[in-house]
C-alpha cells in the first residue's frame, strides 16, 4: 500500500503528552470530564478508544462490555446508542462524576478543538466497518490534521487506510505478543506514520531505528516520573499517560520547554 498519509502529530523539542483515556488517574476514563481535565492540566491532547455500537454511531469506550465501568453486562457493539447513553459511567469514581455518559467521538472532537487525539479502534476483528465510520466522523469534524489512528488489529488499520489514505495510523503492540514479527510484516504493508509500543519495549537503539525509518514513537502507558524523564530524553514523539499533568511537568523539566 502506498504511503500517502501525512506524518504523525508532533511538536519540536519535546514529546507530546496525551492523557490516556483522558486524565484517567483522577476522572472516569473516556468521559468528557476526563478529557477536559487532561487539557486543563496542560496535556497536548488525549488518547481514547472507540467502538461502533449496534445503531451505527462511533462511541468512546474501552471495554467490550459495560460491567467494569457501569455494572451492566451490555456489550458495546451489540447495544444501540440509546441504551448506552442510559448508563452512568462516572458514578464509580464518586459523586463528583455522577451522571457522566458515554460520549460520541464527534462530541469529543468538538469539545477539544485543537487538541491532538489518538483514536484507538476496537472491534475484536468483528467489525471492520468501524474504520470507515471513524474516518467519516473525523472528516466531518474537520479534525484530520490533529488525529492519529491506532489499533492492535492490523486488519482494522488496513481498513482505515483504505477509508482515509491521507490520515496517519500507528501500530500498537506490547511485550506480550510476537511484536517483532508483527511490526516487520505490517510496516511495509501499511506505511504507518508511527509505532505505538508498550513502554517496556522502548530502548535507545529501538528508538533510533524507528526514527531512522521516519516513524513517530508514541509510547504507552507512562506514569512514573522516572520513566517519563527517561523516554523524554530518548526523543520519543509522544507519551501517553494516565496522569498527564504530572507527566507534562516532568517533560518541562527534562526538555526545558
Amino acid at each position: 500500500m502506498a504511503d500517502t498519509a501525512r506524518g504523525a502529530p508532533r511538536i519540536e523539542r519535546r514529546p507530546l503528552v496525551l492523557g490516556h483515556r483522558g486524565a484517567s488517574a483522577e476522572a472516569p476514563e473516556n468521559t468528557l470530564a476526563a478529557f477536559r481535565l487532561a487539557m486543563a492540566e496542560g496535556a497536548d491532547g488525549v488518547e481514547l478508544d472507540v467502538w461502533r455500537c449496534a445503531s451505527g454511531e462511533v462511541v468512546v469506550f474501552h471495554d467490550e462490555d459495560a460491567r467494569r465501568i457501569a455494572g451492566e453486562a451490555l456489550r458495546i457493539r451489540d447495544a444501540p446508542l440509546a441504551a448506552l447513553r442510559a448508563l452512568d459511567v462516572g458514578a464509580h469514581r464518586g459523586s463528583r462524576f455522577r451522571g457522566e455518559r458515554i460520549p460520541l467521538l464527534a462530541e469529543v472532537l468538538a469539545a477539544l478543538p485543537g487538541a491532538v487525539v489518538n483514536v484507538e479502534l476496537k472491534s475484536r476483528g468483528r467489525d471492520l466497518r468501524l474504520a470507515a465510520a471513524a474516518a467519516h466522523v473525523i472528516a466531518a469534524a474537520g479534525a484530520s490534521d490533529r488525529v492519529i489512528i491506532s489499533a492492535f488489529d492490523f486488519r482494522l488499520l488496513s481498513a482505515f487506510r483504505v477509508a482515509a489514505p491521507d490520515l496517519p495510523v500507528g501500530l500498537l503492540f506490547d511485550a506480550g505478543h510476537p511484536w517483532r514479527l508483527r511490526t516487520a510484516l505490517a510496516i511495509p504493508l501499511l506505511g504507518p506514520a508511527a509505532v505505538h509500543p508498550d513502554r517496556r519495549l522502548v530502548t535507545p537503539s529501538r528508538v533510533a531505528r524507528w526514527r531512522e525509518r521516519g516513524l513517530g514513537v508514541n509510547v504507552w502507558t507512562v506514569d512514573a516520573p522516572e520513566e517519563v524523564e527517561r523516554l523524554a530524553r530518548l526523543g520519543v514523539t509522544a507519551l501517553i499517560s494516565n496522569a498527564p499533568g504530572r507527566a507534562r511537568e516532568v517533560v518541562r523539566r527534562a526538555c526545558g520547554c
